[in-house]
């Protein structure tokens, strides 16, 4: 589904680099990752590096993700 809203490359790089910050991805690497995110290059146009970033970005943010989903859920369920 398209977006009805333009988002600028740069202004994607700002919001995938604060979400892997806040789920525990060093600053360096979510600028790093980010930019990669947010350029939208397919994965055969992206270096080995650059795919190392952002798949090692992108499982600390999902494991963090998850786990601040359950503890949420926890906390829920002792309230």
């Amino acid at each position: 589904m398209q977006s009805k809203f333009f988002v600028s490359v740069k202004e994607k790089e700002k919001i995938f680099c604060t979400e892997l910050v806040k789920h525990g991805v060093k600053y360096e690497t979510a600028i790093k990752a980010a930019r990669i995110l947010a350029s939208g290059q397919p994965d055969e146009l992206l270096t080995v590096d650059e795919i190392i970033i952002v798949k090692e970005a992108c499982e600390k943010w999902s494991v963090q993700k998850k786990r601040i989903k359950r503890l949420k859920s926890l906390i829920e369920d002792l309230a």
